[in-house]
């Protein structure tokens, strides 16, 4: 089974136990011959597949009355992957679902960890700072580093740990926010769970 989650710079691929990333810009994909199992959020790439047979687009499977109009089909899969938690994707923009019994409970959007020190950057040079996970959240910070990390990690935190629910994390930050929910499950691969499961449960993909 080839399953594809095509972002706005990469196709990236899982073949079994074996991913890769191939280049929107250079890669074309009807030189692939088998049979692919994509979502995309590249309104560019999404026409060229839908002119090709065996690449088969399953947002097109989900039962979308259970989410929101507008919220990205990545985010749907790795909501499709659990049962019972809350899904942080720590991206480019931080998204945190809630799903209960299977159920898409609500979810908001937070700037990417990139983007908020860029936000604090052009506020001040005073304020260029990274952000540091292992501050104490239990105490107000003392010093500018720690004052800048507090007002975007407390919040986060605060809410997501309201929930007491299990952490699943994934994105290309998620180690990093590991150190924030330590007893968080980081998993890669969530997105390609979510895909499964969806192939899985769709009588009309199951060969």
């Amino acid at each position: 089974m080839l399953l594809c989650d095509i972002g706005n710079t990469s196709y990236h691929f899982l073949h079994v136990e074996h991913d890769y990333k191939k280049n929107v810009l250079i890669f074309d994909p009807s030189e692939v011959e088998e049979t692919v199992y994509y979502i995309c959020v590249n309104p560019e790439v999404k026409p060229l597949l839908e002119r090709l047979e065996n690449w088969i687009d399953l947002s097109l499977h989900v039962d979308m009355s259970n989410y929101y109009e507008t919220i990205g089909i990545d985010r749907v899969m790795a909501c499709e992957a659990i049962d019972y938690g809350i899904v942080i994707d720590a991206g480019s923009a931080i998204t945190v679902d809630v799903v209960k019994y299977g159920i898409y409970d609500g979810g908001f959007i937070y700037p990417g960890l990139h983007a908020m020190e860029q936000t604090y950057k052009n506020i001040s040079s005073a304020l260029d700072y990274s952000f540091n996970f292992e501050l104490p959240l239990g105490k107000m910070p003392k010093n500018s580093r720690d004052s800048v990390s507090y007002g975007y990690l407390k919040l986060l935190y605060s809410e997501v740990m309201s929930h007491k629910a299990d952490i699943y994390l994934t994105g290309g930050d998620a180690k990093e926010f590991a150190k924030l929910f330590p007893k968080a499950i980081v998993d890669e691969r969530l997105v390609f769970k979510g895909m499964k499961n969806i192939i899985k449960h769709a009588k009309e993909l199951i060969c």
